[in-house]
C-alpha cells in the first residue's frame, strides 16, 4: 500500500500548514517546551553560533552512475559496456582523487561538472556513495528474500516521500528536516519568522509538529497585491478591503483560524521584505537559472538571519527535470552544469559573508537510474550518490562504498538498481549532528537510526 500523502484536507492538517506563507513557531512553544528541547541538544551547541543546513532536492531521480564515473581502463570499459549509448566518453571526465578513499578503481566525474570538480579539489565538497531509503541494513540476499524493505520502491512520489522523512516503513506524518526544527528551534529565542524556509513551496522535508515551513520566492517575500501601492491607488484600495475581511471576527473556527493565519502571514512578509531590503549587497554573481536564483535568494535570507533573530536556519531548494526516460544524453549534462555553477557561486557567496563554515549544503534525489539503457534514456533505480558542500565539510573524500558496477552482479537487484549500502537516516544523521543535535536526542530526528551501526557517516567536521 503507497503511503498516504504528506498533505491532507482535514481540518487538523489545515491549521498546522495552511497557506504557503506559514507562520513563524515561535509563539507555538511554550517556555517549558523551549527549555526541554534546548536541554535535548548537544551541550556544545551553542546558541549564538549562527548554522544553517540547505536541502538540494533533484526531483525526478538524478543519475548519479553518470555523477560519478569509474576512470580506469578496465573498470571504464565494463562501465561503457553497461551503458551502451548513456556512457559518457573516457576522454572527458574530470578525475578527483579521493583523499582516503579506496577500493582499486580510480574515478572521475561527469564533464559537465568542472566547478564540483573545484570545490572537491578544494576539500569544500564531499561525495557520499550508493545512499537510499532502508528500512534496516539490507543486502542483495534479504532484498531476494523478501527483507522488509521500503514500500513502493522505484516510485517516485513514495520515494521523494521517504527520502525526506527518513521513516520509510511508517504512514507520512513529518519530515527529517521538520522534527530537526522542531527540536533546535527553541535557540532561535527572538525569530520573527520560520527557521525553515521553501524556495520551491510546500515539501516534505520540512513538515514538523510545531515549526511550519515559511515559502518565499526567489524574488523574496511573497505577499498580496497591493500591499506596496499608495492607499488610494486601485490596488491599494483592494488590499485595504481585503485585510479588513480578514479582521472580521468570524463565527466559524475554520474561517477564523484562516484569517489569523493569512493575517499572520502578511505580517511575516512585511517584516522579511524589510529585513532583505537591508541585507547585505552581495557581489558574488549567481547564474541565471532556476537553482542559481534559489540559492541567490538563500544567501539572501542567511545574511538576513540574525536580524530575524535566527541562530539556525534550514531551507529547501529544488530542481526538476530529472525523471530522463528519454533524452538523457542530451538533457543530463545541462542540469548537471546548472546544478554545478550555481553550488559554485553559492560556496562563494557563504564566503563573502563569512559564514562558510557554518553553512552545509546537501543534495537529494528520488532515486538514482538504472545502469542499463531503455533505447534513449533509463529507468528508476535505487541507491544513488549525493554531493555535501560547506567550510565544515570534511571534503576532497569520498564516504560510503561505491557499488560492483556490474549488471547481475552482487548489488544489483536488477538493471543496475543497486541495493543501497548507505540508509538515508545515517546522512541525516550526520547531518543533524553537525547542525546541533546530541548522540541522545537523534532517534528523536531519525525515529530508526538505531538500526544502523555507524549513525555519524564522517564527512562533517565540527
Amino acid at each position: 500500500m503507497k503511503s498516504p500523502p504528506p498533505f491532507d484536507p482535514t481540518r487538523r492538517t489545515f491549521f498546522r500548514q495552511a497557506c504557503c506563507a506559514a507562520v513563524g513557531a515561535t509563539g507555538m512553544l511554550s517556555t517549558l517546551a523551549q527549555l526541554r528541547l534546548i536541554g535535548a541538544m548537544a551541550a556544545d551547541a551553542s546558541p549564538t553560533s549562527y548554522k544553517a543546513l540547505v536541502c538540494l532536492f533533484l526531483q525526478g531521480g538524478n543519475d548519479a552512475n553518470n555523477l560519478i564515473i569509474p576512470s580506469d581502463t578496465s573498470d571504464y570499459n565494463a562501465y561503457a559496456a553497461a551503458r551502451t549509448i548513456l556512457a559518457v566518453p573516457q576522454s572527458q571526465l574530470l578525475p578527483i582523487g579521493p583523499l582516503t578513499y579506496s577500493d582499486g578503481r580510480a574515478w572521475g566525474l561527469h564533464p559537465s561538472l568542472p566547478e564540483v570538480q573545484t570545490l572537491f579539489g578544494q576539500r569544500k565538497l564531499a561525495l557520499l556513495a550508493n545512499v537510499g531509503t532502508l528500512v534496516q541494513p539490507t543486502t542483495l540476499a534479504q532484498y531476494n528474500a523478501g527483507a522488509n524493505l521500503p514500500p513502493q520502491l522505484f516510485s517516485h512520489i513514495d520515494q521523494q516521500t521517504q527520502w525526506q522523512s527518513s521513516v520509510p516503513d511508517q504512514p507520512f506524518t513529518t519530515g527529517w528536516g521538520g522534527r530537526l526544527a522542531d527540536l533546535v528551534n527553541a535557540m532561535n529565542t527572538n525569530n520573527q519568522i520560520s527557521m525553515s524556509i521553501s524556495l520551491t513551496g510546500n515539501n516534505s522535508f520540512q513538515v514538523g509538529n510545531t515549526v511550519a515551513q515559511y515559502a518565499v520566492s526567489p524574488n523574496g517575500a511573497v505577499i498580496l497585491n497591493g500591499s506596496n501601492s499608495g492607499p488610494t491607488s486601485q490596488n491599494g484600495i483592494r488590499y485595504k478591503a481585503q485585510t479588513d475581511l480578514l479582521s472580521i471576527q468570524e463565527a466559524s473556527l475554520f474561517q477564523t483560524a484562516f484569517a489569523g493565519i493569512t493575517n499572520n502571514s502578511i505580517n511575516d512578509s512585511q517584516v522579511l521584505s524589510s529585513a532583505l531590503s537591508n541585507a547585505v549587497t552581495l557581489k558574488t554573481v549567481f547564474p541565471a537559472s532556476t537553482i542559481g536564483a534559489q540559492l541567490n535568494m538563500i544567501a539572501s535570507l542567511i545574511s538576513a538571519g540574525p536580524a530575524l533573530g535566527l541562530q539556525r536556519q534550514i531551507f529547501f531548494a529544488q530542481l526538476g527535470g530529472w525523471d530522463l526516460h528519454a533524452n538523457q544524453v542530451a538533457d543530463h549534462g545541462p542540469l548537471l552544469a546548472e546544478i554545478s555553477a550555481a553550488l559554485n557561486a553559492f560556496y562563494s557567496a557563504t564566503v563573502e559573508l563569512g559564514v562558510a563554515n557554518q553553512v552545509t549544503t546537501f543534495t537529494a534525489s528520488d532515486f538514482s537510474r538504472t545502469l542499463n539503457t531503455n533505447g534513449t534514456g533509463s529507468d528508476h533505480g535505487w541507491g544513488s550518490h549525493t554531493m555535501i558542500m560547506g567550510g565544515a565539510v570534511n571534503g576532497g573524500d569520498l564516504y560510503g562504498r561505491m557499488p560492483s558496477l556490474v549488471i547481475g552482479g552482487p548489488d544489483d537487484t536488477g538493471r543496475g538498481r543497486w541495493v543501497p549500502s548507505t540508509s538515508v537516516d545515517q546522512y541525516s544523521a550526520t547531518l543533524a549532528s553537525w547542525f546541533g543535535v546530541s548522540p541522545a536526542s537523534l532517534s528523536t530526528v531519525l525515529p530508526n537510526i538505531g538500526r544502523f551501526a555507524q549513525p555519524n557517516l564522517g564527512f562533517m567536521g565540527s
